[in-house]
């Protein structure tokens, strides 16, 4: 493979529109309207590397670009018209439009010529044979015959000088499409390819121009070279000939067809045909940014707590996702802890926030759907009131389960005070702080064993009495409250019924597994009870812990799972889907991907260290049982 480096790619776009400088047979010069509007608006650098005539790259004057061909003579005029444009001009000048002369020409033995000489009788012979065509014998030689035009113009002066001035700014390689595609093409560069066209014929233009033949196979691993193009992340046009065979090998992108005229035919009656569009549109590449990006300072100021699946140590990898689409919006349809809806509010977004948790949605309530409301000096005193008459609720179903008398009361207290403020914001502030304090002054924040005793290492967190606790906890909470100027909202429901439309739908269910339960009742039921009051909750009061029955959820089973996550995909189809999953979960890694490519054109799927496309590298998922991925599924 020879490549011309006489680049300048600091060159601005000329504003010189230059035109082909051959006639050249499949040139495609009337589709340039159709090939212009599909083109990309922006991208890096353009490649052709099935030249030709060049009327695409031509016309569009590319910035940066790469164009390649087998024909070594047509390689050769585009570096000598890059290099040495005036010494051409001037050998074209003293080439007259006649039959004798001509023939001394087409007879030359092209391998004693120099660049300069070689490059204008490629123009000359062009500009002056029977309808331009460019075609060789088994020997290589030109054999077209002289078209005995009157006049023709052989040095277009102007044009020249334009053509010359892009290919400056252009690298012009001698190599075939695949070596220049694999060695140069990267993620947002513009592909045009125009090969030669189907059926395969021995009087293919290829063959005319190249002495090499395509054949269908050829074209098989030209669809190859695609997909792998699009999966890179490139910008992709085609055309060929209105061909079952084509459309057969690009169903999966966007296919038009044109009528044209063909210049080259010598029954005029056949110079029509069909030519094909292909537009392949990059496929988005994702990716989790190393070293981790910078979130924004707010996001520090979220209230932690060891809920079980939160997501904190994952909110970088999260955004890095979400941050490569354009969205202004976001559904959290199962917020737990809430710290990616308080991470997406920090980066500007409106959030719709949800769970079927009462406690999950209180927190999502004080600082999601809060913007502006905190807890005054003079609400803490009406919180702390210890004249309130308390109904001793707590204290005598709870007694000596999970703290002692002292705690319990407060309990008791709070739950009387907190509905005297009125405010449903603040309301929430006080029970969001009186939650964390309940699940602070529990070892490990779970309600799944009775007593303190068992696991008190002496943690300053298992010294503090509850008042304690919520009395920091309210300054936490009323620290995080922040207005990102959107009208940001919280529910407590079930994912499957929520109806708000969004850009982007978040989903980080319950993850089912044989090997573990996803209850978060079984841990949470003392402050989802509090949170509620109890009030249409039924005790087991023969169980130690005093819990409740669990609610009723599709994610307590494979097949429930799998239903459960078809019917959220099929409901949000219209919006980016980003899902939350373990690699030690059920459905599977691959059962999810098949279910997302049922309302999703595009699917990938994200760990934290590695990224897997659709249907690759299925073996390197789940060899070690062991080690748990988490995963970033994305359908778009």
């Amino acid at each position: 493979m020879e490549i011309n480096k006489n680049l300048s790619f600091d060159l601005e776009v000329f504003p010189t529109k230059a035109r082909p400088i051959l006639k050249w047979a499949g040139g495609k010069t009337q589709m340039l309207e159709v090939l212009s509007a599909a083109s990309p608006k922006k991208f890096n650098k353009y490649i052709e590397p099935f030249i030709g005539g060049g009327a695409l790259f031509f016309n569009l004057n590319p910035k940066h670009a790469i164009i390649s061909d087998l024909n070594q003579e047509l390689v050769n005029l585009y570096s000598t018209i890059s290099s040495n444009v005036e010494e051409v001009i001037e050998v074209l000048k003293t080439m007259p439009n006649e039959k004798e002369f001509f023939l001394q020409v087409r007879e030359q033995n092209e391998t004693l010529l120099s660049p300069i000489q070689k490059a204008a009788r490629t123009i000359y012979l062009n500009k002056t044979c029977f309808n331009g065509l460019y075609r060789v014998n088994k020997q290589g030689k030109f054999n077209v015959p002289f078209a005995n035009l009157k006049n023709p113009k052989i040095c277009d002066e102007e044009n020249l000088k334009a053509a010359s001035l892009i290919l400056q700014n252009t690298s012009i390689i001698h190599g075939d499409y695949k070596t220049v595609l694999q060695n140069f093409a990267e993620p947002g560069d513009f592909i045009f390819l125009d090969p030669p066209y189907l059926p395969v014929s021995e009087y293919s233009d290829f063959k005319r121009y190249t002495k090499e033949q395509f054949y269908e196979e050829d074209h098989v691993e030209l669809a190859e070279e695609v997909k792998r193009l699009h999966e890179l992340g490139c910008h992709v046009l085609l055309t060929n000939s209105n061909h079952p065979l084509v459309h057969e090998l690009y169903s999966d992108y966007n296919i038009s067809v044109h009528q044209t005229k063909r210049n080259i035919n010598s029954n005029g009656t056949k110079r029509t045909g069909e030519d094909v569009l292909v537009k392949v549109t990059p496929k988005k590449r994702f990716s989790i940014v190393s070293p981790s990006i910078k979130l924004p300072d707010q996001v520090e100021k979220y209230p932690p707590t060891r809920y079980m699946g939160s997501k904190k140590d994952l909110l970088e990898s999260i955004w890095s996702v979400a941050s490569q689409f354009e969205f202004e919006s976001v559904a959290d349809l199962f917020s737990g802890s809430g710290i990616v809806s308080y991470m997406f509010k920090a980066q500007g977004k409106q959030v719709f926030s949800n769970d079927y948790m009462a406690f999950s949605s209180t927190f999502t309530k004080a600082l999601i759907e809060n913007n502006k409301t905190t807890l005054s000096a003079n609400d803490l005193k009406k919180l702390l009131n210890t004249e309130v008459v308390s109904d001793n609720f707590v204290s005598k179903t709870f007694k000596g389960i999970y703290y002692n008398d002292e705690d319990n009361l407060f309990i008791d207290k709070l739950r009387q005070t907190i509905p005297l403020l009125k405010n449903k914001n603040k309301q929430a502030l006080a029970m969001s702080a009186l939650v964390r304090a309940c699940m602070k002054r529990r070892p490990r924040g779970i309600f799944t064993f009775v007593g303190l005793d068992k696991y008190d290492d002496g943690r300053r967190d298992l010294q503090l009495s509850l008042q304690e606790h919520f009395i920091e906890a309210v300054q936490i909470y009323n620290n995080a409250v922040f207005d990102n100027g959107q009208r940001n909202s919280s529910r407590n429901g079930d994912a499957m019924s929520f109806r708000k439309k969004a850009d982007i739908v978040y989903i980080d269910p319950p993850y089912y597994s044989p090997h573990s339960d996803n209850e978060y009742v079984r841990r949470y039921h003392f402050v989802e009870g509090l949170v509620k009051d109890w009030e249409g909750i039924e005790i087991q009061e023969e169980t130690k812990t005093k819990k409740f029955k669990s609610y009723p959820t599709p994610f307590s089973s494979r097949k429930g799972a799998h239903d459960a996550f078809d019917l959220l995909f099929k409901k949000h189809k219209e919006s980016v889907l980003i899902v939350s999953y373990s690699s030690n979960s059920l459905p599977t890694k691959d059962e999810m991907l098949d279910l997302l490519a049922k309302y999703k054109s595009n699917v990938d799927v994200v760990s934290i260290n590695h990224q897997y496309s659709f249907g690759n590298q299925n073996h390197k998922i789940g060899n070690n049982k062991n080690k748990v991925e988490e995963f970033l599924f994305i359908g778009y």
